[in-house]
């Protein structure tokens, strides 16, 4: 029996996204398109071309845009490796997501309210990121990426664009806690690092929707040389973690013209914790050396009194 959605309208996908990010499947097809019949790619494949457009469809809701009938449908659904149309469409969503770009997700979202309400329904948004961290993140994964970092020769941290800044927020931590850190948020910087990397270091690649190309390429030539891989990513279909020996996922959702970051940086912050958990006795002396330089230093502002 097929499972059949009914999604009132687009926006409802991110809905769809929220209620189902955890869903467990691999992160490619069991079977790729190209094993399929040359008749059953040619119906399938506008699917996999646009898949925003085909996500919110039920089964023969897709069968009429595909100009076939729905046992074709389930047929093809079922030769790609899915047990059921509903794990199809989990799996559309996130190639969606994947393959979305900024404004593909604000028009996603629909929000046409006035700013005190846009704002709110924001802050709603940004609470159910952080609210996704707390009820969905495995900390036995989190201290296990810790206990890594925590022993490895040296942590290389690979992210650019909008991720720079999750990457330069993550290197300044672990540099308080004396551990040999590198930061690449630039292709150049990224590629000589990398070609160094060996068996014993940790490289942490962030990014985000389809990835960007210096972080997915840099993990994997990392992953070549026998370096431990983490990834932080958004989709279980995001390249890295084809590479990665451990990736964590969380929402960048937002309502607004730009991803939200809160529940990335939440997930940086419990991997640094863990890391100073693991280490406090060093990072306590690091801290007792700074102690006087944070209360008389040069660097802070100080009145008269």
């Amino acid at each position: 029996m097929i499972d059949i959605i009914e999604y009132p309208n687009e926006g409802d996908l991110m809905q769809v996204g929220r209620e189902h990010r955890h869903f467990a499947y691999q992160p490619q097809l069991a079977r790729t398109v190209d094993q399929l019949s040359a008749r059953h790619q040619g119906i399938v494949r506008p699917v996999f071309e646009s898949p925003r457009d085909f996500v919110l469809l039920n089964v023969r809701d897709m069968a009429r845009r595909l100009d076939t009938a729905p046992t074709t449908v389930v047929r093809i659904v079922r030769a790609l490796g899915f047990s059921s149309y509903k794990d199809f469409q989990h799996y559309l969503h996130d190639l969606s997501v994947t393959s979305a770009t900024i404004l593909d997700s604000m028009q996603a979202a629909g929000h046409t309210a006035q700013p005190p309400q846009f704002l709110k329904d924001l802050r709603k948004q940004i609470q159910e990121n952080l609210s996704f961290v707390q009820h969905n993140i495995d900390l036995h994964q989190v201290l296990k990426i810790a206990t890594r970092i925590h022993e490895a020769k040296r942590t290389l941290l690979l992210g650019g664009d909008m991720a720079s800044s999750l990457v330069n927020y993550m290197e300044y931590h672990l540099t308080i806690a004396g551990l040999p850190v590198l930061a690449a948020t630039a292709p150049g910087r990224a590629t000589h690092l990398v070609r160094s990397t060996e068996k014993g270091d940790v490289v942490v690649g962030i990014s985000f929707r389809r990835g960007l190309r210096m972080t997915i390429e840099g993990i994997e030539h990392a992953k070549q040389n026998g370096a431990y891989c983490v990834g932080i990513a958004d989709s279980m279909l995001s390249p890295l973690a084809r590479f990665a020996d451990e990736l964590l996922i969380v929402p960048i959702d937002s309502l607004s013209f730009a991803a939200s970051y809160v529940a990335p940086l939440a997930v940086i912050d419990l991997i640094t914790a863990g890391v100073g958990s693991l280490r406090r006795k060093q990072v306590v002396k690091r801290l007792k050396e700074a102690d006087q330089e944070q209360k008389h230093g040069y660097r802070w502002y100080q009145t008269e009194s």
